[in-house]
């Protein structure tokens, strides 16, 4: 017989549910506190452990630091986007790696074959690639809040012009912009409306 034991995981209390999602909100302002290169590795060191289908890890991450190349950036951000973004102390564009199939023999070991797959199938590589970079997108929102920083993403921006500014050798496809920091003066918009959980959720 084999003893079977129950190993209870630990749930956040709720200054860490807050911090996470119920009073994380967008942050549109910053303060004019640095963001330091540790904190920023910091944020994929701990993004990269939550799980993508197949372990597939399609997203990439570019940080772009105050001065020129940031300016390269803001050109292709949206009017109400662009001054934020300017001033934020730190900017992620996350993109997805059309090319993420090629690492499957590393990432799925016990099925590397997978690779040969995505890459003769090009709508399956296409939904996979979009869906899991989508994904960890949100994973990377989350690892900011949990590291105590405000993170203000925006999908208003040229994608095109972006990915022709900052990947034109790897190609990768933009998907995100991420403004990083600690919040500003007025940073929240008012709070919008979420559906309820009868609007939601069904049971069977």
């Amino acid at each position: 017989m084999i003893a079977e034991t129950t190993r209870a995981l630990p749930r956040l209390d709720e200054t860490g549910r807050a911090a996470l999602f119920t009073q994380a909100r967008t942050a549109n302002s910053f303060a004019d506190t640095p963001v330091t290169e540790a904190e920023l590795r910091e944020i994929w060191e701990l993004a990269r452990w939550a799980p993508t289908g197949a372990n597939t890890q399609p997203l990439r991450v570019l940080y772009i630091g105050r001065g020129e190349a940031r300016m390269r950036l803001v050109k292709h951000m949206d009017d109400g986007n662009k001054a934020k973004t300017e001033a934020a102390p730190a900017v992620a564009v996350l993109a997805l790696d059309p090319r993420f199939h090629e690492h499957m023999s590393t990432l799925l070991p016990f099925k590397p074959e997978l690779g040969d797959v995505l890459a003769a199938n090009e709508e399956l590589r296409t939904s996979t690639g979009q869906f899991n970079s989508a994904l960890q997108a949100g994973y990377f929102i989350l690892a900011v809040r949990a590291l105590g920083l405000a993170a203000g993403p925006m999908g208003g921006f040229d994608a095109a012009g972006v990915d022709a500014e900052f990947f034109s050798e790897e190609q990768w496809r933009s998907i995100l912009v991420v403004n990083i920091g600690h919040p500003g003066e007025n940073p929240w918009f008012d709070r919008l409306p979420r559906l309820d959980s009868a609007d939601i959720v069904r049971w069977a």
